[in-house]
């Protein structure tokens, strides 16, 4: 089990903002089901990831791990190939799912991908943490998957954050661009709305285009926007390295401080970029927080605490300003927060 000493030390380093409602205690801990015997009661904890190949999911790996090594869960991390890499990531969990864990940590590619192998965990009563891309619903409730907690960032409002900085920015009317994710992905289209819904229509959305999450991808689409919209003043990307592409086609153009980019993320080379000036600002995620909050839900459910249903993980806008610091704390949140476990792990 758990190291009761670990406990105390982990419970001064995360939380949630002090905006946040209260969360309903609304969640079952899970893993108490009629499955595999030893199994479904194992303290062993399964994790899988999207791609390594991206920043964001490397300081989430940095949390799970780190904070397995500070309070002695047995944790195996699993990573798909890369972003698109939705049916290896499905074949690894469908691996893990066989074994001696009692609790899976699951970061969906889609929000259907890992449904099948997720039913296999479910009818052995082990528990289910989905972390920062959400299960479809509709395909948990087909598969009768008990979705034990869900952490993750509320992306309409990182969103929101990204356009009320671009209004700042930018005069009343002026053209922006939107590029976005995965076409019809499901964060990303959470965080283009809320960027849309933040400018209204105080500026005129030129182009929304998709880049795949992909820098390159990014890279080609805006060069095309510069040169069909001369007078586009600002472009918002759904990820930091979208983002990072972009600032780079406005470096070719020679637009560099003409031109307002601001992305989601908050990963050190879009940290970096914002303190060198190129992006303008990005929404910082806490992906390491994630991953921490993870492996602590599944502390709690092995010692049989109570989950709340939903765990929001914070945003933080950065600017050239706040830059410094959050490269210094990085992959740590530089901002300081509560971590709504807390009661349930002191136990």
């Amino acid at each position: 089990m758990f190291s009761k000493d670990a406990t105390w030390m982990r419970t001064a380093r995360i939380a949630v903002p002090l905006g946040i409602a209260a969360l309903a205690l609304a969640g079952c801990a899970g893993g108490s089901g009629d499955g595999s015997g030893d199994s479904a009661s194992s303290s062993k904890v399964a994790a899988v990831i999207k791609g390594l190949d991206n920043p964001f999911f490397q300081a989430m790996e940095s949390g799970i791990n780190e904070t397995a090594e500070t309070d002695g869960v047995d944790v195996t991390v699993q990573a798909a190939a890369d972003i698109g890499d939705t049916t290896g990531q499905a074949d690894k969990l469908t691996t893990l799912a066989g074994q001696d864990f009692g609790c899976f940590v699951v970061n969906p590619i889609s929000g259907t991908n890992l449904v099948q192998a997720l039913s296999q965990v479910a009818t052995a009563g082990k528990t289910i943490v989905n972390i920062d891309s959400p299960i479809d619903a509709d395909a948990a409730k087909t598969a009768n998957l008990d979705i034990a907690t869900y952490i993750g960032t509320d992306n309409e409002a990182a969103g929101g954050k990204a356009g009320d900085f671009v209004l700042e920015q930018v005069e009343a009317g002026s053209e922006v661009a939107v590029i976005g994710g995965i076409a019809g992905d499901v964060t990303s289209g959470a965080r283009v709305d809320g960027f849309k819904a933040a400018v209204g229509s105080d500026l005129d959305i030129i182009q929304e285009s998709a880049a795949d999450w992909k820098r390159e991808v990014a890279l080609t689409t805006a060069t095309d926007i510069i040169a069909a919209n001369p007078n586009v003043k600002a472009f918002f990307a759904a990820n930091d390295d979208m983002g990072l592409g972009i600032v780079k086609a406005v470096e070719n153009a020679g637009l560099t401080g003409q031109i307002t980019v601001v992305s989601v993320d908050g990963n050190k080379d879009a940290l970096e970029s914002v303190e060198a000036g190129g992006l303008s600002a990005t929404v910082a995620q806490y992906p390491f927080a994630i991953g921490q909050l993870g492996v602590q839900a599944c502390e709690v459910a092995a010692a049989g605490g109570t989950l709340p249903a939903e765990i929001e993980s914070p945003t933080a806008l950065v600017t050239e300003a706040e830059a410094a610091d959050a490269i210094a704390a990085f992959p740590q949140p530089f901002a300081p927060f509560e971590n709504p476990l807390e009661d349930e792990l002191a136990k």
